[in-house]
């Protein structure tokens, strides 16, 4: 029973799809967008605290300039995303302000993942809104992020699993045009069947996830799948749910069969999490040997260490590489100038090469993530 799973639902993450706020047309639907800040409102009077992470900046944008929609252009995408966010967040203030509910913007770029500080810092943030009964919303920062559109995040998907574990979350709700993962595609398959429940996200449901099919966003059943392998690392469930069921978010956290929910039983580390999702500064390349001691769980020794690249200092996150492949990542309790200086040697003549020593660890293993 899906209840049994959800009944310890105290923070839920909202992702709203590009097709769900525009409804196929051009603009924002001002009845889906009331819809939502009703059935938060309900989830707010029950104790639940809610975050939406939502789309349509650019294709509402690409509406108001009177563009085309050309998705590989990122000056017009970076001109519509500036336009259509706030027309997108006036659609959301319009609608929560209906239900007595403060909202509160915040545009995201990849950087809050890599930079604990700031990631800390957001964190205070949205925690401080939630005691005060706001609803955070999220987006990409697309009017300036170029690497953003269409590279980090997707169509927001990966956000909102971002979003979901950095900040706590029990469950992460995915609206979208479709009904849930489908064991074959249903636009080109009659006899395709939707996956109620996903325990185990293995080859064949990734195989089972559709191109993207929409002109406007840029998610598809990939990202969608993408973000349920980071939630389900993280401990966090989620479902797929086609954002026309009526009522659709409340009765998915009531526990009613819904879309498709991938659950978990798993609970990563914070640190770990982050991590493993950190962009890195810089790369370590190692032998086959310090490859096969990682795979056991130890930490990398300077001798195992064959190159070097880019710069970083001690406690950034790194790529950990054999033959050009990541294995892992990792913090170093040393920088990329000193590393370069010991790479080879054995742990006892780290002293005398830099004139202090640390650990006799570059990484030790608590800090370090296999891939």
């Amino acid at each position: 029973m899906r209840s049994e799973h959800l009944k310890e639902t105290h923070r839920v993450v909202i992702k709203v799809g590009t097709s769900s706020i525009t409804g196929g047309s051009s603009g924002a639907s001002s009845e889906f967008m009331d819809s939502v800040a009703r059935q938060v409102r309900s989830l707010k009077e029950k104790g639940i605290e809610v975050l939406i992470v939502t789309s349509g900046a650019i294709g509402i944008g690409l509406s108001t300039m009177g563009a085309r929609p050309r998705s590989r252009e990122i000056p017009i995408r970076q001109a519509a995303a500036s336009i259509g966010q706030s027309v997108l967040m006036q659609k959301w203030n319009d609608s929560f302000q209906r239900y007595g509910i403060s909202i509160a913007q915040i545009l995201l770029t990849y950087d809050f993942y890599s930079d604990r500080e700031k990631y800390l810092n957001l964190r205070n943030a949205v925690q401080t809104l939630l005691e005060y009964r706001a609803v955070p919303i999220f987006n990409e920062n697309d009017a300036v992020c170029v690497k953003e559109i269409d590279a980090m995040f997707g169509d927001n998907d990966t956000l909102s699993a971002m979003v979901s574990i950095k900040m706590d979350a029990d469950l992460l709700i995915i609206l979208s045009d479709v009904d849930g993962l489908y064991d074959k595609d249903p636009k080109i398959t009659k006899d395709a069947a939707l996956i109620a429940t996903v325990t185990d996200i293995t080859d064949t449901i990734k195989m089972s996830a559709g191109d993207p099919s929409s002109k406007v966003g840029t998610g598809g059943m990939r990202t969608k799948i993408r973000a349920a392998e980071i939630c389900h690392e993280a401990g966090c469930n989620m479902v797929i749910a086609n954002s026309t069921v009526p009522d659709v978010i409340e009765r998915i956290v009531a526990g009613e069969e819904i879309g498709t929910i991938f659950i978990t039983d798993k609970k990563e580390k914070k640190k770990t999490s982050w991590i493993r999702y950190a962009n890195p500064s810089g790369t370590i390349e190692v032998d086959e040997g310090a490859k096969n001691a990682l795979s056991k769980h130890v930490g990398l020794l300077a001798i195992g260490i064959k190159g070097v690249a880019g710069r970083f200092d001690r406690g950034d996150v790194v790529n950990i590489t054999f033959n050009g492949n990541t294995i892992a990542k990792g913090i170093p309790d040393y920088n990329s100038d000193d590393i370069s200086k010991i790479k080879g040697l054995h742990s006892d003549k780290m002293f005398e090469v830099l004139g202090h020593k640390n650990y006799d660890n570059v990484i030790r293993s608590e800090n370090i993530v296999i891939m």
